[in-house]
């Protein structure tokens, strides 16, 4: 079968080596080329990435590609993935999809409903308002949407394997809402982030799409690859904090970041789990100058031993096998406890 899998990108990445992954350049009007497939010719919203996010990609493959059988939608960063964390092979996309309607991610099993967690990132008048169109456009399609809204399961990332037709039809299905919307919203308002709306409500969409069509849906693993430079840049910036003893810039600071990205301890964001550990030395050095007057957490070692320091502490706490000592600190261990130990 003729099949392609187009990975939306924004940055040079390591493409696989498997010939069915296709970088594909999102936002291309706005940004110079790095050489890949772009989505700024034929039928395009290249110009719309802004509020589009990823789907300006999705778009330019749905008007613009003819002559795949079978084709998909993946991240830089973010690759369906086989039992053996492999990314997935063409003869294995396509097996699959001999049982399957379509390829997605695992769904996401929140802690609260997603209108709920939706409203807490993001202003909670824009999703009403992708519900009063949803109404109109499809009126059979609102209350399914409407009682997984109040659920608490997604799909993320926008990624999603299938036959040329259905990714048509779901296409079809999609773009109109948000065309519908932007007449009645001013996205304009919002920072760089909250701006891409389109990009993170689509992932729920999807979600809800497909169980109102009732496809038949392999929910995959998936990778994640590199680390975001957002995130890398937090960790140099609150490590640079501590190492001058600024215990309160370096929680400043990370309150600041998170106002303008609210996934920055996400799982696809933070896949080393890093900068949670970050966090959870600032506390330690915040509560540690409240009780002894000084700072006893190692926070001079490089970044890396830092890091292990924590993870270590964190480890035998929860084997019960931990100490205060020299570097552990009783405020440490309670800290670790409360964090790993406590329901």
């Amino acid at each position: 079968m003729n099949t392609s899998i187009y990975v939306l990108t924004h940055k040079k990445f390591e493409v696989p080596f498997d010939k069915t992954y296709v970088p594909l350049q999102v936002g291309s009007a706005s940004h110079d080329s790095l050489g890949y497939l772009t989505d700024d010719t034929g039928d395009n919203i290249s110009v719309k990435n802004c509020y589009y996010s990823e789907l300006t990609g999705v778009y330019w493959v749905w008007k613009n590609v003819t002559d795949k059988d079978i084709v998909g939608v993946c991240h830089y960063r973010r690759f369906l993935i086989n039992d053996k964390d492999l990314v997935l092979t063409k003869s294995e996309i396509e097996n699959l999809l001999s049982d399957y309607q379509i390829l997605t991610s695992m769904s996401l099993d929140l802690n609260f409903s997603y209108y709920y967690g939706f409203g807490k990132n993001h202003a909670p008048e824009d999703l009403d308002i992708t519900m009063e169109v949803i109404g109109e456009l499809y009126p059979d399609f609102l209350p399914v949407f409407d009682k997984l809204v109040h659920e608490n399961h997604t799909y993320f990332g926008n990624i999603m394997y299938c036959k040329k037709e259905l990714f048509d039809e779901y296409c079809s299905f999609l773009f109109p809402i948000f065309e519908r919307m932007h007449s009645r919203m001013d996205l304009d308002k919002y920072d760089d982030y909250h701006k891409r709306l389109y990009g993170f409500i689509s992932e729920f969409i999807l979600f809800a799409w497909c169980k109102y069509k009732g496809l038949k849906v392999k929910e995959c693993k998936v990778g994640f690859i590199g680390e975001k430079a957002e995130t890398v840049e937090t960790k140099r910036t609150i490590d640079q904090y501590l190492k001058a003893h600024d215990v309160q810039g370096a929680k400043n600071y990370f309150l600041e970041v998170r106002k303008t990205r609210p996934d920055v301890l996400m799982e696809a964001s933070d896949i080393t789990r890093e900068l949670r550990l970050c966090l959870q030395i600032i506390s330690t050095c915040e509560f540690e100058q409240k009780t002894y007057g000084k700072i006893i957490a190692p926070i001079d070692l490089p970044f890396d031993e830092m890091i292990s320091w924590v993870r270590a502490l964190n480890k035998n706490v929860m084997s019960g096998h931990v100490q205060a000592g020299k570097n552990v600190s009783p405020v440490a261990i309670d800290i670790a406890k409360k964090l790993y130990c406590e329901v």
